[in-house]
């Protein structure tokens, strides 16, 4: 059993005190025993007890041995006896009860889960000895806990309870209270700037009308902290370089629900840039460092735009290898001209160069799989932009989750270090057997087999079988990344479809199609690349009672049954950060598909669609989706096939119409058309 670090010096006062009361006459220990222990051994007892037989027991050695034990924690009393008959010492004890259980109850801010573990960090769990004093303690910093969330009405009560055995049951009773709410924050001292646009700068404040389950007029000390933060970087921002915050008042109502803040605030004066200047060793060309600053003589002193272009000179110089470069924005203030000259002083160090790049996590996925995403090369000079470039590239493969990399210095060397990149796995395989519902196909049931990261050598294979009121659908694919070394990619597909049109909300006609392609995609540079491809199918459309006479001329002008190869090109800009559930960048593509001689039809189709992500905050992205489509005919094929036409409406297209209800009309009937536009903004957060 481990000491306790602390001394509960009351219970150790009343000892000393006590064994000054009451003097044993000095006497040589010929033997020691102990009465009263239960669950403590006495083999315990005696290691922590200073004390053997053969001392001379004093006052002092008594003092002493009743230190030694009540600094154990273990006992709530102790009395020591001379048996002088024998010589032997006896230690009477009462030990302190141990916890059974701990029970918590009205705590709803804070978890059950996340107070036990807090107690049990603390030393007050089931099974240890039972402290009062820790108690005590712990129901203060619980009070304190709470005061920080702004519960200032909390009360908290402590019951324990005996029991035999030497034993006893915590119970802490918490009334929370309501959460303290901001009533008014004054702002005193501000000429320059409207109280309201100062007080939109804060977390805290009093939501408008309409906001119903806005939290924000709960008030938090570190909150209100954060605010403030917020307010001085407000002026320092723009130009008061002066500007303090004197003071803040938080006042609370007796019944502690309402809070009234005032913050007293010196503006100062606003400054204005004289000349801003470099200096140090200049180890790229001056030039391109001068192109990163963006202030220029005149313009109002920004403590956000210097921490910009610091962090803008210190990535360039991380390109050019001196990842652990220094620059220093220093200013130089004219208080009386209200002026400040900036100088950038840069110390590059030492260009540092890449000794091992080593990878942990993978534990399904080969190491080349992920080396062939790395933009930094071993043995090269360490370059930010390309660690952070293979940092999204790695994070892009759909079977990463997380990525974090370090660059550890290698001992011994003042200019080299490890890239050490550490990763989590998302599951890569997926089984599926199940029923579901879609907006454009109804009710689906669906068994696939796919695997993103087959063998862990990043080859996706997918086997799926669907059915549904629409279509049913049979296909096998593959695609391997890297099917050469240069990064050019090789997609297979083979499938089978049947789709009963009507159901879709179109007009009425049955579509059998086989059909297989091959493409590939070619890298042309980080962020582009070019893709071809070379598709067949065969269809087979049967015509219904219902089938509109438009369709019937078509195929009595063409055929029921096509036979089409289709030849692909493309190009796509891709700068998302990831591909599953992406927060930044751009998704850009074009393409052109166009039956090549010998196909039953003759047609064309010409498509662009871009997204662009935007983060608006850690969890939420702004999304926003524009596609432009255009098909037509060629040679002798009177128009393009009513089953390659587009159509509009749906949760993939235009939400608030069903699926495909958008477009050129027939009566009741949805025909198609040969044009297509297509545009949606959304707010993306991510799944729980």
């Amino acid at each position: 059993m481990n000491k306790r670090p602390g001394l509960n010096w009351i219970f150790l006062l009343v000892a000393l005190l006590g064994a000054q009361a009451w003097a044993i006459e000095p006497f040589t220990i010929k033997n020691i025993e102990v009465e009263g222990v239960q669950r403590i051994s006495k083999g315990t007892l005696f290691n922590y007890l200073p004390l053997q037989i053969g001392d001379h027991f004093d006052d002092f050695k008594s003092q002493q041995a009743l230190a030694a034990l009540y600094k154990t924690g273990f006992f709530n009393d102790l009395d020591f006896y001379h048996d002088a008959g024998t010589g032997t010492l006896v230690i009477k004890v009462e030990e302190r009860p141990s916890i059974a259980a701990i029970t918590l109850e009205g705590n709803k801010e804070l978890s059950t889960e996340d107070l036990k573990t807090g107690l049990k960090t603390a030393g007050l769990a089931e099974g240890k000895i039972f402290d009062r004093s820790l108690l005590d303690r712990i129901k203060l910093d619980l009070q304190r806990q709470y005061f920080v969330r702004g519960y200032y009405a909390v009360e908290i009560e402590t019951e324990v309870t005996p029991l035999e055995d030497n034993r006893a049951d915590l119970k802490i009773k918490i009334r929370e209270g309501e959460v303290a709410t901001i009533k008014q924050i004054n702002i005193v001292g501000n000429s320059r700037f409207d109280e309201d646009e100062l007080l939109g700068q804060f977390e805290l404040g009093i939501p408008p009308f309409y906001a119903f389950f806005s939290n924000r007029d709960q008030y938090s000390k570190q909150k209100l902290a954060a605010d403030m933060e917020s307010l001085r970087s407000w002026y320092l921002d723009r130009g008061y370089i002066n500007f303090t915050i004197d003071s803040s008042q938080v006042s609370i109502t007796p019944d502690k629900n309402s809070v009234f803040i005032t913050i007293n605030l010196h503006e100062g004066e606003e400054f204005k840039l004289r000349e801003v200047a470099l200096a140090g060793e200049l180890i790229v060309p001056e030039k391109e460092l001068q192109d990163l600053i963006t202030l220029m003589p005149g313009d109002t002193f920004s403590r956000r735009s210097v921490t910009d272009i610091t962090t803008a000179i210190s990535e360039r110089l991380g390109e050019a290898g001196y990842a652990f470069a220094n620059v220093n924005a220093v200013p130089e203030i004219d208080e009386v001209k209200q002026e400040v000259a900036l100088t950038f002083f840069i110390d590059p160090g030492k260009r540092v160069y890449v000794h091992h790049i080593n990878i942990t996590g993978n534990q399904k996925t080969e190491d080349e799989v992920i080396r062939r995403e790395f933009r930094q090369m071993e043995g090269a000079w360490l370059s930010t932009s390309k660690l952070n470039r293979s940092r999204v590239r790695i994070q892009r493969l759909s079977y990463v989750d997380q990525v974090t990399i370090d660059t550890p210095p290698v001992s011994g060397s003042d200019d080299q270090v490890d890239v050490n990149l550490s990763l989590n796995e998302r599951p890569s395989g997926s089984l599926m057997v199940g029923v579901g519902y879609s907006g454009g196909d109804g009710m689906l049931l669906n068994a696939s087999v796919s695997q993103e990261n087959f063998l862990g050598t990043g080859k996706r294979v997918s086997t799926e079988v669907n059915s549904s009121k629409v279509n049913t659908v049979y296909s096998f694919s593959h695609t391997d990344p890297y099917f050469t070394l240069d990064g050019v990619s090789q997609s297979m597909r083979l499938s089978y479809r049947q789709t009963d049109a009507a159901r879709a909300n179109l007009a009425s006609y049955i579509a059998d199609v086989w059909g297989g392609s091959l493409n590939y995609g070619i890298p042309l540079s980080e962020y582009n690349t070019a893709r071809i491809g070379l598709g067949y199918e065969s269809t087979e459309i049967k015509s219904t009672a219902q089938t509109p006479p438009s369709y019937l001329a078509y195929l009595a002008a063409n055929a029921d049954k096509f036979y089409i190869t289709k030849l692909t090109l493309g190009w796509s800009h891709d700068t998302r950060n990831r591909t599953v559930f992406a927060s930044d960048g751009v998704m850009q593509s074009l393409s052109a598909e166009v039956t090549i001689p010998g196909s039953s039809l003759n047609f064309y189709k010409l498509s662009s669609s871009t997204k662009w992500l935007y983060p608006l905050s850690k969890k939420l992205t702004a999304s926003f989706d524009g596609e432009v489509g255009f098909s037509d005919s060629y040679k002798d094929t009177t128009d393009v096939p009513f089953f390659e036409k587009y159509y509009a409406g749906g949760a993939q297209s235009v939400r608030g119409y069903r699926a495909n209800t958008l477009g050129p009309r027939d009566n009741t009937i949805n025909l198609g058309g040969n044009f297509r536009v297509t545009g949606t903004g959304e707010l993306v957060f991510p799944p729980p």
